[in-house]
Parts: structure tokens; C-alpha cells; sequence
């Protein structure tokens, strides 16, 4: 399967959810809150954030083990809708920053709708690819992102790009979903599944050896859990969300 044929059907499906709420699995049933509490998002999370930004397409909590401290710099990779940078901004501040880029030109609108609307002063979105992050060198001191990172198709550019805009010292906390045992063809092979997180999960230590061949180090899972979202054609192989830290050395 060509990477433009993928990235263009992962594009135009969240553009759609964007526009008309739903959700990235075919399979799913539960509300957008309800997939929300259900990935790790408590009540107290969600209830001063726009509800625009509640989409349910997560797979854990990034900023509830992300540790910011007001005043710093936080880089959203695949915002979406923005809820991980609605939280995050509650937690550095008014002299902190957080910025969300997304591919998804209607994600970004409907964002900075949010963001616009409820008056935050704090928080940026912008329009570009995770592989190529539309950031500056050096500017960030932690880097998140919420079940993202397994859409892309150049997974270890999308680290070394993290790497390349965290300050000296800086971390990323990712929620990303990888799998244990050999993911059959049929899912591989499917633009649905690509679109629903599943087919693009590397085995769990391929996806820790590519954070650290981006040159991060001390990289560790903070805690993980099965998923058994749009896992029906599984066949045996076992998906599983994690919740992964790792660190720009000084």
C-alpha cells in the first residue's frame, strides 16, 4: 500500500470527524465523552475545556503524567480538536505556551474556534505534519501527543523531530498504541484501520528502539493497558496502549 494513498485516507476521514463529530473506528458505540473517560480522562478533566475539543479519539492521558510546571513550553503532536492542549494549558499557565500542530486543516479550524471562543490566551494551533514540525529548534520543554504518532508512516522522522524542537533537557510523554504479536495482513492492509490506530502500531519494542535511535534516552513505560477498540479482526494479536517517557540529555 503507497504512504500517499494512506495519509491522504487518514486526512480526509478526521477531516470528516472534524466537520461532523463520530468516530475514527467503524466499530465503536460510545460517545465521544464516554471513549474520553474511558482512554483515562477523568470527570474534573473534561468539565472546564471546550466541549468542542472532546472527540474521543485518544488512547490515553498524556498531561495527567506529563509533570508541567507553569511557565513552560508544551508541543502538541495530532492536537485534533485540541483537548490535550486545553489541559495542558490549565497546567503551565498564563506565562506558559502551548502549541498543537495537526495535518488536518479542519482539526486546526475547529481548535482555534474553541480556543477563540472561551478566551485562551495561552495556546497556538497550526497547520502542518508531525514528520516535519513547523517549530523551531530547541523551543520546547516537553513534547506530548495522544495516539498520533502510530498513523505516521515515518515514525522515527516524527521522534527525530520532537527531539529536534525540545530544549536540552526536555522530555516527551506520548499515549500511543502499539502491539504485541505479529498484526495480521487483513489489518495491515486496511486504510480503516490505518485511520482507526491499529494497523500502523509497531511492535511494542521496535517503537521503543525508534524513540531511542532519535537519540532520546532514559526511555520508559509509565503504565500500559489492552485495547480493544476496533480489535475485532485481530486475530490473536494483542494491542495495547502506553504510556511512554524519555528525555533530551542535556
Amino acid at each position: 500500500m503507497r504512504d500517499s494513498k494512506v495519509k491522504a485516507h487518514v486526512k480526509r476521514k478526521y477531516g470528516e470527524i472534524a466537520q461532523t463529530g463520530g468516530s475514527c473506528c467503524p466499530e465503536c458505540c460510545l460517545s465521544a465523552t464516554d471513549t474520553a473517560l474511558q482512554t483515562g480522562y477523568s470527570k474534573d478533566d473534561l468539565r472546564d475545556i471546550p466541549e468542542a475539543s472532546i472527540m474521543g479519539l485518544g488512547c490515553g492521558n498524556p498531561v495527567a503524567l506529563a509533570g508541567l510546571k507553569e511557565g513552560e513550553t508544551v508541543l502538541d503532536l495530532g492536537s485534533g480538536a485540541g483537548i490535550d492542549v486545553f489541559l495542558a494549558a490549565k497546567k503551565v499557565g498564563p506565562k506558559g505556551k502551548v502549541i498543537g500542530v495537526d495535518m488536518t486543516k479542519e482539526m486546526v479550524v475547529r481548535a482555534r474556534a474553541a480556543a477563540l471562543e472561551r478566551g485562551y490566551g495561552n495556546v497556538e494551533f497550526r497547520l502542518g505534519e508531525i514528520e516535519n514540525l513547523p517549530v523551531e529548534d530547541s523551543s520546547a520543554d516537553i513534547v506530548i501527543s495522544n495516539c498520533v504518532i502510530n498513523l505516521s508512516l515515518d515514525k522515527e522522522r516524527v521522534f527525530r523531530e520532537a527531539y529536534r524542537v525540545l530544549k536540552p533537557g526536555g522530555r516527551i510523554m506520548i499515549s500511543d498504541l502499539v502491539s504485541e504479536g505479529e498484526m495480521p495482513d487483513e489489518i495491515r492492509r486496511s486504510l480503516d484501520a490505518w485511520a482507526g490506530c491499529v494497523a500502523g502500531a509497531l511492535e511494542k519494542s521496535l517503537y521503543l528502539d525508534t524513540i531511542r535511535r532519535a537519540g532520546f534516552k532514559a526511555v520508559k513505560i509509565l503504565s500500559e493497558l489492552t485495547y480493544g477498540i476496533g480489535m475485532s479482526k485481530a486475530k490473536g494479536a494483542r494491542v495495547v496502549s502506553i504510556q511512554v517517557e524519555a528525555f533530551k540529555t542535556e
